[in-house]
């Protein structure tokens, strides 16, 4: 196929043209809404509780999903074809997380790449090497601060009332299968893809990416976080989208 040559503020990198990031960004997002709107009509006093954790764990997995979209997109392998698209795509995702700013996000991602697990990285924190609670409140407030942290927090009390009062939907289910999973996906990001990476070695970083993988089986790798444990690897070849990374991997 031919090359195209993409530029997304900061990430300027030489990728073949394809579908595949559209197409598997696109079934994620259709998988987030359909999920959404089948589990928020469900009587959840009708239903066991494994059901219920389970189909906590699979919006999780979800939300995630939408979030490693958006980054894909940050990176231009969402769609190479047309970075406008490639963009769009990205900025709806966003949204869709936490309603986050697409383009205040590309650039933290930005300085996060280019100064990693440095003063200059947004999402580095020193006093947090061994407090990952630590880190991940600091990391978060990084992304909830000033006029944003007002955008979300009211952002996200008006649509739960528009769907309690507008649309009848419980406030518990809006609860464990909406705010639930944006709770626990922003954690499994910042440990899989921040904490476990970019915290400092014992004898230091040893590398120019300040990085480490966890080299989990593949299918162990996508549940854990859609293969952001492969985290050298994505800083080292940061063309490839989420599901290239396991190709590599060294064996």
């Amino acid at each position: 196929m031919r090359n195209v040559l993409l530029s997304t503020k900061g990430f300027t990198l030489t990728r073949p043209q394809s579908l595949s990031g559209l197409l598997i960004a696109t079934t994620i997002i259709f998988l987030w809404f359909s999920s959404l709107i089948v589990l928020l009509s469900i009587d959840v006093s009708q239903i066991s509780l494994f059901l219920i954790l389970s189909a906590i764990l699979v919006r999780t997995f979800l939300h995630t999903g939408i979030f490693i979209t958006a980054h894909d997109a940050m990176h231009g392998t969402v769609f190479p074809r047309h970075r406008y698209i490639n963009d769009f795509i990205g900025s709806v995702a966003t949204r869709l997380y936490v309603l986050l700013p697409y383009k205040t996000l590309l650039e933290k991602h930005r300085l996060h790449h280019r100064y990693p697990a440095s003063s200059k990285d947004p999402d580095f924190c020193e006093q947090g090497q061994h407090n990952p609670l630590s880190w991940y409140l600091d990391f978060m407030k990084g992304y909830l601060v000033g006029q944003q942290s007002w955008v979300v927090f009211l952002g996200m009390a008006l649509i739960f009332s528009l769907f309690k009062w507008g649309f009848n939907i419980p406030a518990s289910n809006l609860f464990l299968f909406w705010v639930l999973p944006i709770l626990l996906s922003s954690i499994q990001l910042f440990y899989f893809g921040i904490f476990l990476p970019h915290r400092r070695p014992k004898g230091g970083y040893t590398n120019r990416h300040r990085a480490k993988s966890a080299y989990y089986d593949v299918f162990w790798s996508l549940i854990a976080c859609y293969h952001f444990g492969y985290h050298w690897e994505h800083h080292e070849f940061p063309h490839l989208p989420w599901y290239k990374l396991p190709s590599v991997v060294k064996s």
